[in-house]
């Protein structure tokens, strides 16, 4: 038994995420959760709110409530509709919490002590009409590389080029849009990036099995230009990590806070202490998974993210591990991922474009989507969310596949032996040719999974749903019942091994469904198919079954031109 440590991006709290961030992070996140899970190992799930900085400040003011206030209330929501996603997370954590606030001013002292800080005078906007610095994120205006003429001014969404707001043409403050700025000096902590950068690219280097899209984004902020640059982590902000040395404070840093790109990944390991601290668990229990010194050394971290935030994950927060000096557990593996758009489009969050995952759960249910999206997830390139795509993906995979196997063997069963598996006889040569055919898949899913290939596995998994309906097409016991009942007998007796075979299989991707699955079949039973043939005799003649209601209804040209019409703008 293995132990894996999976973290997905932390949501920011500035509102409820959509599609596109859904399987940019946290949906295929869940997914290697659940298979790792299902094959016997020893998971730690964690997520969390990134409540900190603009767009929390931002968010609250618009919604007229006090920052920390607006960021309970959106976290609950948030926690919410992940619960109702199915997204399993071991813990889901905050980064305004405790336990994050004393590990970021824990880590900033550390690096501190290093060396790996230094203070710096600079230049900042002021706005004259907010009466108040302004933030990078808190600037908005066109961006210089691309023209996108709502880059922010940290980095452009657009096309994810770093940026500082002095960048921007045309700036103006996200708060008031007054163009009234000015340049004032004001003083910030930088973390000494560029002192690390041989460190890093080393570490870089050794992981030769990252995806080409993770390495190449690192490979190019460490070397394009003049290199890796230091990095900003402190902000004149009210809302955030108090600026401190450990316990101490810092002379000269009063009234500041951290930027929230500095305490935010910290919160990954945050999140495991508050889920000791949530239940009653000693700091032993957290600390083996993420301190090599007390038992992380044998653990697999895996971090799944969009590709906008590859440069803080394979630079900043290594880092910020790194230069303290301490056995923290580094990641072993990052899966990033392209974007996905919406009909023409991109999905945006701060604009109201796209499907959001509120909104969608009141559609259909949750496993709908997350079979669409793993299915369709951006791995190699972008990929783009069609309301016709998605809805023949659910009607010819989901429907017209999965669900009408299951309701065709388990209502030909009820007819013809009752609600009872039926046939004690062996399985013939047809049975064995399925057998082998599925052990093939299944070895070949297993390896997809393991590979963390989303859209692969998804594809073989579809195939093994196939290969089962060829089977009772070819098999046909409803013929067979007419000349030889006994061997129609067997026939569905594997048909209905199939349907919780199918929902092992399937409960990464489908959970609620693959659960619905195993309840008709009246079973507890979730061994993984180590050995297809004997996961074929699971259900022995004569154990009692239901026949389940139709596992998915199909969409109608009604509903996606209703959902076509109803999503085509933005949300208010």
């Amino acid at each position: 038994m293995a132990r894996i440590l999976i973290t997905s991006a932390i949501p920011y709290i500035n509102g409820i995420k959509h599609l596109g961030n859904l399987i940019g992070s946290q949906l295929p996140a869940d997914l290697y959760a659940r298979y790792l899970r299902g094959r016997g190992n020893e998971v730690m799930f964690l997520c969390a709110t990134d409540e900190h900085g603009t767009p929390a400040e931002l968010a609250a003011a618009k919604a007229g409530k006090p920052v920390a206030e607006y960021c309970a209330d959106m976290y609950a929501v948030q926690a919410d509709i992940a619960k109702r996603f199915g997204l399993s997370f071991d813990h889901f954590g905050r980064s305004s919490s405790d336990q994050n606030r004393n590990l970021t001013q824990h880590f900033a002292g550390k690096l501190d002590e290093a060396g790996l800080i230094r203070e710096v005078s600079e230049k900042q906007v002021y706005s004259n009409a907010d009466g108040r610095f302004l933030p990078d994120r808190y600037i908005e205006g066109t961006c210089p590389n691309c023209g996108y003429d709502r880059a922010r001014g940290d980095q452009c969404e657009n096309c994810t080029k770093q940026l500082d707001p002095t960048d921007l043409i045309e700036p103006r403050s996200a708060i008031s849009g007054s163009t009234d700025l000015e340049v004032r000096e004001t003083k910030h902590l930088y973390l000494r990036q560029s002192a690390m950068k041989d460190q890093l690219d080393a570490w870089i280097d050794s992981k030769s099995d990252w995806p080409i899209l993770t390495t190449s984004i690192a490979k190019k902020w460490l070397h394009d230009g003049d290199g890796l640059q230091d990095r900003g982590i402190t902000r004149d902000l009210d809302w955030g990590v108090p600026v401190k040395k450990g316990d101490q404070d810092w002379p000269g840093m009063e009234g500041k806070v951290f930027y929230v790109w500095f305490d935010a990944p910290i919160e990954y390991i945050a999140c495991a202490k508050e889920w000791a601290d949530a239940n009653g668990k000693s700091d032993a229990e957290w600390e083996r998974w993420w301190r090599t010194d007390k038992g992380a050394d044998d653990v697999r971290y895996v971090q799944f993210m969009g590709k906008d935030n590859v440069p803080f994950h394979t630079l900043s927060f290594p880092a910020t591990i790194l230069g303290s000096g301490e056995p923290w557990k580094m990641v072993d593996h990052l899966k990033s991922f392209n974007y996905l758009n919406y009909d023409g489009g991109q999905f945006s969050t701060s604009q109201g474009r796209g499907v959001f995952m509120d909104q969608a759960l009141e559609l259909l249910p949750a496993d709908y989507w997350r079979w669409w999206l793993l299915s369709h997830a951006p791995e190699s390139s972008d990929s783009e969310f069609t309301w016709e795509n998605f809805q023949q993906s659910v009607n010819k995979d989901l429907a017209d596949v999965l669900g009408n196997f299951v309701s065709r063997i388990t209502k030909f069963c009820r007819s013809k032996f009752g609600e009872a598996v039926p046939g004690d006889g062996e399985y013939g040569e047809h049975e064995q040719t399925l057998i082998a055919e599925l052990t093939r898949r299944i070895r070949a899913y297993e390896g997809h999974m393991e590979a963390m290939e989303v859209r692969k596995s998804a594809q073989e998994l579809r195939a093994i749903w196939v290969a089962g309906n060829e089977y009772l097409q070819a098999a046909a016991p409803w013929s067979t019942f007419k000349e030889d009942p006994a061997l129609a007998a067997v026939q569905v007796r594997l048909g209905l091994n199939l349907i919780r075979l199918y929902a092992v299989l399937s409960a990464p991707f489908i959970p609620e469904t693959s659960a619905k699955m195993l309840s008709a079949m009246n079973t507890l039973d979730t061994s993984w198919p180590d050995d297809v043939d004997a996961a074929l005799r699971a259900l022995p003649a004569g154990h009692d079954f239901t026949v389940p209601d139709v596992l998915f209804a199909k969409v109608t040209d009604e509903q996606r031109e209703d959902w076509q019409n109803r999503f085509a703008g933005t949300r208010k």
